[in-house]
């Protein structure tokens, strides 16, 4: 016996429970995905779907029938999903037998088991758009959820937009920590460099960069090997 829906308040309840500092972006869509199967009625199948530029691709899914009714539209450069992630709005399927926008898609998705879809824009942040792409394999109509969907996606968005301005704002602490270490090392090789040949900064620069151009290595890692010579030879 299938399970009921969730109440829609329980599954923003669970959308809002999400810990970004424990959960990458990819384990975030595949939990928004999850919730969306057990919270919008008719929902036999979902996927977040990702565009970045041209290129798109299914971050997320509950079962291979939504990947590959995904990745159809990917090979021919249209579909419900695309056309949602770029606009921004919602795309209804009710029927994929009498489906005339997308009829090439519609047949196969048809021939695969799926009966109808909704796919909805998710507006991420500038670069990157997405669609939540809904698949129901039963006879039922959709219309009657539609709104429900529509609902639960908007919630979604802000959570995908925490969980990436989140991953963004990580990266950049740990690139500003990465700069601020290979600054501080360049800093004690030039001091080194300094106190052995009575030269400025400057030129103490200048030394450790051509070493760096001339033996085609890193300029962090010329300073780190030159700090660990200077630093064993006083041990």
């Amino acid at each position: 016996m299938p399970q009921p829906p969730l109440d829609l308040t329980d599954a923003f309840i669970r959308l809002g429970s999400i810990r970004h500092d424990e959960n990458d972006l990819n384990t975030v869509l595949a939990r928004i995905a999850d919730i969306a199967k057990e919270s919008i009625p008719g929902a036999d199948e979902v996927s977040v779907t990702l565009v970045h530029g041209s290129e798109a691709h299914t971050a997320a899914y509950t079962g291979d029938l939504a990947l590959r009714l995904d990745e159809w539209q990917y090979e021919q450069g249209r579909g419900p999903c695309l056309d949602a992630a770029t606009t921004g709005t919602t795309m209804v399927v009710p029927d994929m037998a009498t489906e005339s926008r997308w009829p090439e898609w519609a047949r196969a998705a048809h021939a695969a088991g799926a009966a109808g879809s909704i796919s909805i824009g998710l507006p991420i942040q500038e670069a990157v758009v997405g669609a939540l792409n809904i698949y129901r394999t039963s006879d039922d109509a959709f219309a009657d959820v539609t709104p429900m969907a529509q609902t639960f996606a908007g919630y979604a968005a802000i959570a995908l937009a925490n969980a990436h301005l989140y991953e963004s704002t990580a990266t950049l602490a740990e690139q500003m920590r990465t700069a601020m270490e290979s600054r501080a090392v360049i800093e004690q090789a030039k001091g080194i460099i300094m106190g052995q040949r009575r030269c400025s900064a400057e030129e103490a620069f200048g030394i450790l960069a051509k070493v760096s151009q001339d033996s085609n290595r890193k300029l962090r890692d010329v300073a780190e090997a030159l700090v660990r010579r200077a630093t064993g030879s006083l041990g």
